[in-house]
């Protein structure tokens, strides 16, 4: 089972960054898949969760600005972030259902 964030980068703030998660290993499909992220000195955030049917949920400071979605025929999930805040900063991971963690990218939001 493999999963890797790409995407993340330096930002200002206001600006627009997508993640993407590439899957492999497993059925993609049949997992819901959740994007975390972690600040330095904080605890990891559950951010944005999609079910294997496609429905969406998100915490609430992000909700109006970040939209996740996947791709099952590339085995990708997505998350789009826009309005991006110096407080999103942090190392996004997706995460499958039963918590297995990728490896994560680094997302800095300047002010």
């Amino acid at each position: 089972v493999q999963l890797q964030a790409f995407g993340g980068g330096l930002v200002q703030a206001g600006g627009s960054l997508r993640l993407s998660c590439a899957a492999s290993g497993f059925t993609f499909s049949s997992y819901w898949m959740y994007w975390v992220r972690q600040a330095p000195a904080k605890e990891r955030e559950l951010v944005a969760t999609i079910t294997s049917g496609g429905s969406a949920s998100y915490t609430d400071s992000v909700k109006g600005r970040f939209t996740i979605f996947r791709d099952n025929a590339k085995n990708t999930l997505y998350l789009q972030m826009n309005s991006l805040k110096p407080e999103d900063t942090a190392v996004y991971y997706c995460e499958r259902g039963d918590g297995v963690r990728g490896r994560g990218t680094l997302v800095t939001v300047s002010s």
